[in-house]
């Protein structure tokens, strides 16, 4: 199988911490958005941003930024599209996304999305603790021929990412809540001290 290409999601507004771009924040000295790449990038082939406004002040990380094309910025599955379309001009049949405020990664978290794809070729991360399982859907599997029937999806007004992927069938790939979260992620400045001390 052809290794994926990685995508991360940093089109958020951050509003809860105050707005600007959360994937900055340092926990330990190195920035979320950082931590995300060092252990996202040597999991697929090559690697892209999705973040709007200004490409130019991400340009320090050397990454190809996608803006959303798809008007008013209407949330993460513009982004997959946005990374669906990049991948497809380039070859590659599918993109891992992965948002860029969770310094706790799995590192194994693209071989096993691959390893549960349902037929459909979609499959998301999940985590479990014990008693429920919790689909985390901005970690995902997504099959570039899928995308023209997102983009459909998108102008027709879908927004959330479940209610796009349960009609697909999306496979998931089960990871445990302890000893931490791996998908545990920055939204408020709470967060950002518990990251602190979890790291």
């Amino acid at each position: 199988m052809i290794q994926p290409h990685g995508l991360i999601l940093a089109g958020g507004k951050a509003t809860r911490m105050g707005g600007g771009d959360k994937g900055r924040l340092l926990v330990r000295n190195r920035s979320l958005i950082v931590r995300v790449i060092d252990t996202l990038g040597p999991q697929v082939d090559r690697l892209a941003l999705n973040a709007n406004g200004d490409p130019a002040r991400w340009s320090d990380l050397n990454l190809p930024v996608l803006h959303d094309t798809v008007p008013d910025h209407p949330g993460p599955l513009a982004g997959v599209l946005a990374g669906l379309d990049w991948a497809a001009s380039l070859g590659c049949p599918h993109i891992v996304t992965a948002a860029a405020d969770t310094p706790f990664l799995p590192p194994d978290l693209v071989p096993r999305l691959l390893a549960a794809a349902a037929p459909s070729g979609l499959a998301l991360a999940a985590t479990q603790d014990g008693v429920k399982t919790w689909p985390q859907p901005t970690f995902g599997l997504w099959p570039t021929e899928l995308r023209d029937d997102l983009r459909q999806a998108l102008a027709g007004g879908t927004r959330k990412i479940l209610h796009w992927t349960d009609r697909h069938g999306a496979g998931l790939a089960v990871f445990p809540t302890e000893p931490w979260d791996p998908f545990f992620n920055v939204n408020t400045p709470e967060d950002l001290a518990q990251a602190e001390g979890m790291a």
